[in-house]
């Protein structure tokens, strides 16, 4: 039987949905990137299983389009496999603050064996390329095989763990890997404190499992609870860990392909450039830490989970939209926030440079404060910068309809508010290089001004309930069969 969190047991169940698209005979080297990109760009599109790959042994594949439609990602979710968008929309609407509440109940067992212990590993013998790790982006620095991963750090005064999703950079041959975390995210301030109080901090890496690891590690989990808690959480079951035998890390059991190893200050390698979610390369080749891998360990026949990003749509850019929107609104009614209807962080912004927040207008200040709590609540505040909010009218996961806004509501003379120097990225295209990782975020108020509401023009469209009436009578014309 195999352990939850399977990477199998995903992909079983796709292909019993007929979700499964088999690509045999593709070459690492661009081409698996190229179709993966031609792939999740078109609508309802199959996850994609790579075998026989250029180079490689047949068993050694790699998965990648495994989130990117409301069916994959409502069983994913534990939310139910036959939903459209809205369904799965309405059936996220508080269930993050529920999860983070319920992970306290569903803590990760340690239990003694893993399957991935099938292969063991140590020191010269290592290598990375083993595996068919791709060259994702024609202009890349090198083959990445951490996109969809799950790093494990650990907090040395607290005990606490955290599991994040970061970019990893084969290097030295497939002898090591770089880890570029995130700089304030809670893996990152792991291995700060790791350093000043010993010198060397303990990771381990997880490069294939259900994809439910790439959305609690590539999304803003509350701080002080573990990933694989809360993905317990929306399992309603306990995870099963193995504790690694060099670093003492806990392990998702169902991992396919893991390392463990440490990291110190002095030990880097240039990394990058890298096609990001942004739609940007991002660095030119930069200093980033590098992994002193201990031990390998894997599954015969491993596959990797890929996420590669690039321009909006990509590979979990539909994951983070659902997931962060659903964050964000949770978040604002966690406040005590009055009036919020609906929080969208649109995937033409990667699910975080683009928000939109709908709200009935209950006093004056009202969208102004709901726009700056938004600009600054937890699962917003990395690298957003644009916050909209609209009048409840207003749906804001339309874009048409959130611009028409902006165009008719917005005085940008008195409308528009900017904060200074707030939470950014390296992985920013604005940002120049060697200055701060910081960025400004634009803060635009487009509802009707509050005291106008009773005044201002009236929105020429009919009444909604006529429509229907009408629809309904020429259906034979307007939706013929």
């Amino acid at each position: 039987m195999e352990p939850l969190l399977s990477l199998r047991t995903f992909i079983d169940k796709a292909i019993a949905k007929d979700e499964i698209t088999h690509i045999n005979g593709a070459d690492w080297d661009l081409e698996i990137g190229a179709i993966a990109e031609i792939n999740y760009k078109k609508p309802m599109s199959n996850a994609l299983l790579f075998d026989n790959i250029v180079d490689y042994l047949p068993g050694y594949r790699i998965l990648t389009g495994s989130i990117t439609t409301p069916g994959r990602l409502g069983r994913t979710l534990n939310l139910g496999e036959d939903l459209n968008n809205l369904e799965l929309v309405a059936a996220l609407h508080s269930k993050p603050s529920k999860w983070a509440a319920d992970s306290k109940s569903f803590s990760h067992t340690i239990i003694d064996s893993a399957p991935f212990f099938e292969n063991h590993i140590e020191d010269k013998d290592i290598n990375l390329l083993k595996f068919p790790v791709p060259r994702w982006h024609e202009d890349d620095g090198g083959r990445y095989i951490g996109t969809g991963c799950f790093v494990v750090t650990s907090d040395p005064e607290t005990g606490k763990y955290n599991g994040g999703c970061y970019r990893m950079e084969v290097q030295d041959d497939g002898k090591s890997v770089t880890l570029a975390a995130v700089p304030g995210k809670h893996g990152a301030q792991h291995i700060d404190r790791w350093f000043k109080k010993a010198g060397r901090a303990p990771v381990a890496v997880s490069f294939g499992h259900d994809p439910l690891l790439l959305v609690v590690g590539g999304t803003e989990v509350p701080s002080g609870i573990f990933e694989l808690d809360y993905a317990g959480a929306i399992l309603g079951k306990h995870v099963p860990v193995v504790l690694g035998p060099v670093t003492g890390l806990p392990i998702p059991a169902g991992a396919e392909i893991v390392i463990e190893g440490w990291l110190t200050p002095d030990n880097t390698r240039n990394e990058g450039p890298f096609g990001e979610w942004t739609g940007y390369y991002s660095g030119d080749g930069r200093p980033a830490l590098a992994i002193d891998i201990q031990a390998l360990y894997h599954r015969d026949d491993p596959i990797l989970l890929g996420a590669p990003p690039n321009k909006p749509p990509h590979d979990y850019s539909y994951m983070r939209t659902m997931l962060k929107s659903a964050m964000i609104q949770d978040e604002l009614a966690a406040m005590g926030v009055a009036g919020v209807r609906s929080a969208w962080a649109h995937e033409s912004g990667g699910g975080r440079l683009f928000i939109a927040v709908s709200l009935e207008q209950r006093f004056a200040g009202h969208s102004r404060q709901v726009g700056f709590l938004t600009a600054q609540c937890p699962a917003a505040a990395y690298m957003n910068r644009f916050v909209v909010v609209v009048d409840d009218d207003i749906d804001p996961s339309d874009l048409g309809q959130v611009i028409w806004a902006m165009s008719t509501r917005c005085d940008p003379a008195t409308d528009i508010e900017i904060l200074h120097k707030t939470w950014g990225s390296k992985l920013d295209p604005m940002l120049v290089p060697g200055l701060p990782s910081y960025n400004n975020r634009a803060i635009v108020d487009a509802c009707r001004p509050f005291e106008r509401l009773t005044t201002f023009p009236k929105v020429a469209e009919s009444n909604p309930e006529y429509l229907r009436t009408v629809e309904a009578k020429w259906s034979h014309i307007l939706n013929p069969i």
